[in-house]
C-alpha cells in the first residue's frame, strides 16, 4: 500500500501500556529495558570471576590452590555485592509478586538467592559450614544474563500510537479571508477552517471539499486501491493523497475526533486486551516455588524432629538453592534468543516473544489484500483495440499521452508500454481533471481516460471493445479508453488490477499444508475485486472467506468476530487502516514494506513482504515450543530428583546430595538446556521452502 504521510490525531498523546507482555512482575520492575540487565549482567559476571576462582570448593575440583592476604572477605565483600546490584530486580519483583499474590519466577529467584546470602553469611560468620558464595554470584549472573536475552527478544508494540502521531505533517495551507494562503501548523487548524491541498499534497484534517475535484489515494486509511473521485460537497479524511488536481477543504474535525485518532483508540483498546497471557516460564516457576518451600518446610521438620537442627538447617538451605537451577532461567530466554535471531537472518523480525508463541495455534490466518497478496499498484492485466488498429498500436499511442502524467494508473500504461519497447513522444500534454489526460502523438490529438471522459465527450465503446470491458468491469479492474479526437468511439480500452504477488499463491499451498484450517481476505475494495483475487489465488469456497469493502473499524471488528467463532486469528497487513486489526489479532504480522504505525501494531514484522515467511513463522513457533517445552521437562526432572536428595530422603540409605554435587548438577543442567536450544537452527524459515 502506499505509504504516505498522514494526520496524525494522536499527536502529543501518550498510551500507557499495562502489563501487555505478560511478563508479569520482573518486566515492570526491569523497565522493559534490556539495557538494565546488561549492565547488571557484565558488573555482576566480573565480580563473580574471583569469588568462583577463590572458592575452596572449586579449588578442590580443580586440583589448584590460590591464597593471598584477605582472600577468606574476597567471597563476602563481593558476594555482597552481587547479590544487592545484581540481584535487585528479583528482589523487587519478588515483593511485587506477593504483593499481587501471583508467585512467579522473580519469587524462585529471590528466594534461592536470598537463602545462599544468609547461608553463606552465616558460614563467613563461623556459624555454618556452607560455601554458597560462588554459588551466590553463578546464580545471580546467570538469571541475569537470561533475563537480559529474554528482554532484546521482546518488542511489544508499544510505538504504535507513536507512529500515528508521526504521521501528522508538519504543516498546512490553509486559506485567508482575503483569499490568499498562509502555511500553519496543523495543530493550529481549527474546525471551520478552509485549507488548500495542492496535486500530490497530503489533506492535513478530515473535512468537506468544497471547491475543486480531485481523484484521491485513499489506500492507506481505506485499503482502496485504486484513487477515488472526489467532487464539491464529498468528505475527505486526513492521510489521504490528492493525485491529480488541487483542491479546497474545509475542516470538520482536528485532535481527537479525526478518523485516524478513531484508528489510534482502536489499536490502543486491541492491544490492552490481547497481551495478558502469562509466560510459560512463570508458570512453572510458580509451581516449583510451592513445591520447593513445601519441600524445605517437610525436610526441616523432618531432620529437627530426628535431633538433628544442624542438619536441618543444612539439608533446608540445600533444598531451597538447588530448586531454582540455573536451567530454569535460560530454559525459556535461550530459546527465544535463538529463535529470534534464526528469524531476523530469514528477514522476519519477532517483536513479540508472545506472538512467536501463539504462532503455533494459529488456525485462521486473515490477509488484507491491497500490499500483502497484491503488490498495491496496478498494472495492464488487457488490452483491446477496436477494428483497424491493433493492441500493440494503442497501448504504444496511450504511452505516450499519459507519460506527463503522475496519476497512479497513467503510470502503469506508461509502464506498460514501456516494457513492451514501445516508443512515442507525446506533445501539447493537458490534464483533464477528473477525466482523462489529452495530448498529440504522431500529429494526431488522442485522450485518455475513464467512463467520465466518454460522458463528456459522447462517445460510444464499439462492439469490439464492448465484451471485453464488460468483463473486465465485472472482474472490478479499472477500465481506461484511449480515443482518437475528434471522434465518436473508443479505438482501445485497457483493463487496470492491483497486480496480485506472484508467491501469493504459493503462500496460501503452504499454508493449507501447515494445516492451517481457513484462509481469509479482507479488503476495502468492491467485492468483484476480491472475488477476482481470490479465485486467483485458489480460495476454496465454502471454507475460506472474503471481506470486501470494508473500512478500517470493520477491520477490527472482524478480526473480534472470527476470534468470537473459536477461531485463533493471524492477520496480515500493511497499511494504516491495518494496524488496529493486527494488534486485535492473536498474533499480528506486518508486511515490512507497510506503514510505520503497521509495523509497530504488529508482534511479527516480515521484512521480504513475501507472504510466504508466515508459513516460516509457523514452522518456527512449533519448534521454539518443543524446545521450550523439552528444557523445562529437563529442568523439572532435574528438581524431581534434586529435592529429594538435597532434603536427605536417601540418607538413610548411605545417599546425600551434597551442595557441590548439587550445583554440578546445575551447571550440567545449564549445558544441556544450551545444547538443546542450538537445534533450533534446523528449523527452515526462508520463504518459498515447502
Amino acid at each position: 500500500m502506499t505509504t504516505h504521510t498522514a494526520h496524525g490525531a494522536a499527536h502529543g498523546r501518550t498510551h500507557e501500556h499495562g502489563d501487555h507482555d505478560g511478563h508479569g512482575g520482573h518486566d515492570k520492575h526491569a523497565g522493559h529495558d534490556p539495557e538494565v540487565f546488561r549492565r547488571k549482567f557484565w558488573l555482576s559476571l566480573a565480580l563473580t570471576i574471583p569469588i568462583v576462582v577463590t572458592s575452596e570448593m572449586v579449588m578442590e575440583w580443580f586440583g589448584y590452590d590460590v591464597g593471598f592476604a584477605g582472600m577468606a572477605w574476597l567471597g563476602p565483600v563481593l558476594g555482597t555485592a552481587v547479590f544487592f546490584h545484581g540481584g535487585w530486580p528479583f528482589l523487587a519483583g519478588a515483593v511485587s509478586e506477593i504483593r499481587d499474590r501471583a508467585p512467579g519466577m522473580m519469587l524462585l529467584v529471590a528466594m534461592a538467592i536470598t537463602v545462599a546470602y544468609t547461608a553463606s553469611l552465616a558460614t563467613s560468620l563461623g556459624l555454618f559450614d556452607l560455601d554458597f558464595w560462588w554459588e551466590l554470584a553463578a546464580l545471580v549472573t546467570i538469571m541475569l544474563l537470561g533475563h537480559w536475552q529474554e528482554m532484546k527478544a521482546i518488542g511489544q508494540a508499544q510505538g504504535a500510537l507513536a507512529a500515528l502521531a508521526a504521521l501528522l505533517p508538519d504543516d498546512a495551507e490553509r486559506v485567508t479571508g482575503d483569499g490568499g494562503v498562509e502555511r500553519v501548523a496543523v495543530a493550529d487548524l481549527a474546525v471551520g477552517d478552509t485549507v488548500l491541498v495542492r496535486s500530490g499534497a497530503r489533506v492535513p484534517a478530515d473535512g468537506k471539499i468544497i471547491d475543486g475535484t480531485a481523484e484521491l489515494d485513499e489506500s492507506m486509511v481505506t485499503g482502496e486501491s485504486r484513487p477515488v473521485p472526489r467532487g464539491t460537497g464529498d468528505r475527505v479524511v486526513a492521510g489521504t493523497v490528492a493525485t491529480d488536481s488541487a483542491i479546497r477543504v474545509r475542516v470538520e474535525a482536528v485532535g481527537e475526533d479525526t478518523a485516524l485518532a478513531g484508528i489510534g483508540r482502536l489499536v490502543a483498546q486491541a492491544q490492552a486486551a490481547g497481551g495478558r497471557a502469562q509466560v510459560l516460564a512463570d508458570r512453572f516457576a510458580a509451581m516449583l516455588f510451592y513445591v520447593a518451600t513445601a519441600a524445605a518446610a517437610v525436610t526441616f521438620a523432618a531432620w529437627w524432629l530426628l535431633g538433628d537442627l544442624d542438619e536441618a538447617v543444612v539439608r533446608t538451605v540445600t533444598v531451597l538453592v538447588i530448586a531454582c537451577p540455573h536451567a530454569l532461567g535460560l530454559a525459556i530466554p535461550l530459546v527465544i534468543a535463538l529463535s529470534t535471531a534464526l528469524a531476523a537472518k530469514a528477514g522476519v523480525l519477532v517483536k513479540d516473544r508472545l506472538a512467536l508463541e501463539r504462532m503455533r495455534t494459529v488456525d485462521a490466518v486473515l490477509f488484507d489484500k491491497t500490499g500483502t497478496l497484491t503488490k498495491g499498484a496496478h498494472t495492464v492485466t488487457g488490452t483491446a483495440a477496436a477494428d483497424g488498429f491493433g493492441e500493440t498500436g494503442v497501448l504504444r499511442i496511450a504511452g505516450a499521452v499519459e507519460a506527463d502524467s503522475e496519476h497512479p494508473l497513467a503510470r502503469a500504461l506508461t509502464g506498460a508500454a514501456h516494457d513492451k519497447g514501445l516508443h512515442a513522444r507525446a506533445t501539447g500534454f493537458r490534464s483533464l481533471t477528473g477525466r482523462g489526460v489529452r495530448a498529440s502523438v504522431d500529429g494526431r490529438t488522442y485522450a485518455v481516460g475513464g467512463p467520465a471522459l466518454l460522458r463528456e465527450l459522447g462517445a460510444t465503446v464499439p462492439a469490439a471493445l464492448r465484451d471485453a470491458t464488460e468483463h473486465w468491469s465485472r472482474r472490478g479492474a479499472a477500465v481506461l479508453y484511449l480515443l482518437r479526437l475528434p471522434g465518436e468511439e473508443a479505438i482501445g480500452a485497457f483493463a487496470l488490477e492491483d497486480e496480485v504477488r506472484p508467491e501469493a499463491r504459493q503462500a496460501i499451498e503452504q499454508l493449507r499444508r501447515a494445516g492451517i484450517a481457513k484462509i481469509v481476505m479482507i479488503t476495502g475494495d468492491a467485492r468483484p475485486v476480491a472475488e477476482a483475487v481470490a479465485a486467483d489465488l485458489g480460495f476454496v469456497p465454502g471454507k475460506d472467506e472474503v471481506f470486501a469493502e470494508v473500512l478500517p473499524v470493520d477491520k477490527d471488528r472482524t478480526v473480534a468476530a472470527l476470534q468470537a467463532r473459536g477461531l485463533r486469528v493471524a492477520m496480515v497487513g500493511d497499511g494504516v487502516n491495518d494496524a488496529p486489526a493486527l494488534a486485535r489479532a492473536d498474533v499480528g504480522l506486518a508486511i515490512g514494506a507497510g506503514t510505520d504505525v503497521a509495523i509497530e501494531s504488529a508482534g511479527v514484522v516480515l521484512a521480504s513482504s513475501d507472504p510466504r515467511a508466515v508459513t516460516g513463522v509457523i514452522r518456527l513457533s512449533k519448534a521454539s515450543y518443543r524446545k521450550m517445552i523439552q528444557n523445562l521437562a529437563w529442568a523439572a526432572g532435574y528438581n524431581v530428583v534434586a529435592i529429594p536428595l538435597a532434603a536427605g530422603a536417601l540418607a538413610w540409605a548411605g545417599i546425600t546430595l551434597s551442595p557441590a554435587i548439587g550445583a554440578v548438577l546445575m551447571s550440567a543442567s545449564t549445558i544441556v538446556v544450551a545444547a538443546n536450544a542450538q537445534l533450533l537452527r534446523r528449523v527452515r524459515l526462508t520463504p518459498g521452502t515447502p
